[in-house]
């Protein structure tokens, strides 16, 4: 896994690159947002294949309790990816919620995230 490190607006925003899953489970999101948390970063940037397909299942509360635990320590967080594949109108009305928020956020593209800035 690799931190690399935007500046926006004055914004320090850490951007998670991997290649393979980081986030499996509440711990390993609270270690990832201790991780940035530390280093000085405002804001992270995950991208939706590093996040396990079971955060997308709202009913298993992983992603509630990861959220939380951003909201918590209020670090932004911000999910780029595809996320019409996911088949849930919980789903959606929740990625729609979030989005009209600043805490978390849902994103198509690293490009979108300038703009939302």
């Amino acid at each position: 896994m690799e931190i690399k490190t935007h500046i926006i607006n004055k914004v320090k925003i850490a951007e998670v690159i991997a290649e393979h899953c980081v986030i499996n489970n509440v711990d390993d999101g609270l270690d990832l947002l201790g991780n940035v948390y530390y280093q000085g970063f405002d804001q992270v940037i995950v991208h939706e294949k590093n996040i396990t397909a079971d955060f997308f299942v709202l009913k298993n509360k992983i992603a509630g309790d990861i959220l939380q635990k951003f909201s918590n320590y209020r670090m932004r967080l911000i999910i780029i990816g595809d996320f019409s594949k996911y088949n849930s109108n919980s789903l959606r009305d929740f990625i729609l919620e979030s989005n009209k928020g600043k805490q978390v956020n849902f994103l198509p593209s690293l490009s979108d995230v300038i703009t939302v800035l």
